[in-house]
């Protein structure tokens, strides 16, 4: 049975291959189900490593919102990746993915994943220089494990956490359409 909620086609419902959970089945969930499959699969993360659907508050002025980062890998206590998915064009996520790496910690995230199921940008969390491309080029864990001993991890500012909160709510929440599940306006 297909439905839609909003424009969103609804084709049913599907079991997180991460969490368990049952949730609906659509188009934009289908490729986050196979940027799961491949980190642990081919990419060599376990599923506890992979937080899915995270939850981040942002901010401007007097209005609020809560965003989804896809996915954030943690090893050995500290995050040392982000994940965020989005139809179209990469270019336009990646600001946006650089702010969720700078609230998503109390410090930088080291690598950041733009995606939209089809192809990735990684790029270098305090920079914002593309590193890599194609989803092939996601770290493994080995790799990134490597990345993780040798970032700074530097400590985000109230001051930047505030700047990165406004620029994460222009990007996504500002003229987003109001049956975006990703988003929670607050």
């Amino acid at each position: 049975m297909n439905t839609t909620q909003g424009h969103h086609l609804i084709l049913g419902e599907l079991v997180d291959f991460i969490t368990g959970e049952t949730i609906q089945d659509t188009h934009d969930e289908r490729y986050r189900q196979k940027l799961a499959h491949l980190l642990v699969e081919d990419k060599g993360y376990i599923k506890e490593d992979i937080e899915s659907r995270c939850n981040i508050l942002v901010r401007a002025e007097n209005k609020r919102a809560m965003v989804k980062i896809d996915f954030k890998v943690t090893l050995s206590g500290r995050t040392g990746m982000i994940i965020k998915y989005g139809p179209g064009s990469l270019v336009t996520r990646r600001r946006s993915a650089l702010g969720l790496s700078r609230l998503a910690s109390s410090y930088q995230v080291p690598i950041v994943v733009v995606t939209n199921g089809e192809d990735a940008e990684i790029l270098e969390g305090a920079t914002g220089k593309i590193i890599s491309s194609g989803l092939e080029s996601i770290p493994q864990k080995p790799q990134l494990v490597e990345m993780i001993k040798q970032a700074a991890y530097n400590r985000i500012s109230s001051r930047q956490a505030e700047m990165e909160s406004r620029v994460v709510y222009a990007f996504e929440v500002d003229g987003s359409c109001p049956c975006d599940d990703t988003i929670c306006r607050l």
